[in-house]
């Protein structure tokens, strides 16, 4: 009795588990008959198996046209039936998809992040008055911000200023402006706010759902 104790590791491979060995004897049993009229018969009777096992995709547009796609991979491209919809080909099973095209971006100052130089783009498209000079301010504030991320140390305003009439093609300069930027201590002192908070909502979040005994 032992001796004919079958192991998965010496069974043949399933090409799709999730129907499991019974069905993949089914599709061999049908690649094995002569006859192309029974063949037929035996692959829709398959292909309603197929679909009973999976009836939450019933709604699914295509979904016919995917189990018949299921029923030739699993049969390795080798059944003979007639098909309601195109056969799949193994050369077209077995080719490699098209790598995906990410974008590129190296911006030089990368501590800055990309979103900046889209801020700074956009800002240099508004006419100049109280709105844009506000824009360009709330930028310059950001990136400072984002340097002391990237430096914990200090920076100063004019360093902000060069990068920011760098990034923007000289197009915004600050360089002689009279207003300071926001303090670094205030910058790095609202981030820690902001954290202390989060982390205290998130601990209270988790006492009320503690269960008390």
């Amino acid at each position: 009795m032992i001796d004919n104790l079958e192991y998965n590791t010496e069974r043949e491979h399933l090409i799709i588990p999730e129907y499991g060995r019974h069905m993949q004897k089914m599709i061999n049993h049908a690649k094995a008959i002569e006859n192309k009229e029974e063949r037929n018969k035996i692959a829709k009777a398959i292909i309603a198996v197929m679909g009973n096992m999976q009836p939450h995709l019933r709604d699914v547009p295509d979904f016919q046209h995917k189990l018949w796609d299921q029923l030739f991979i699993m049969s390795n491209f080798e059944l003979d039936v007639d098909s309601p919809y195109e056969k799949p080909t193994k050369e077209l099973f077995d080719e490699r998809p098209e790598p995906l095209k990410y974008p590129q971006n190296h911006p030089k100052y990368r501590f800055y992040g990309n979103n900046i130089k889209t801020m700074i783009d956009v800002a240099n498209t508004w006419e100049d008055g109280d709105l844009k000079e506000a824009l360009v301010y709330t930028i310059a504030n950001h990136m400072k911000k984002c340097f002391l991320n990237w430096n914990k140390d200090t920076v100063e305003d004019d360093v902000i200023y060069d990068h920011l009439f760098e990034l923007s093609g000289g197009k915004i300069n600050l360089k002689n402006s009279d207003e300071d930027l926001t303090d670094a201590s205030s910058l790095m002192r609202n981030k820690g706010k902001f954290s202390n908070n989060k982390k205290g909502g998130h601990h209270k979040k988790n006492n009320r759902q503690r269960k008390r005994y």
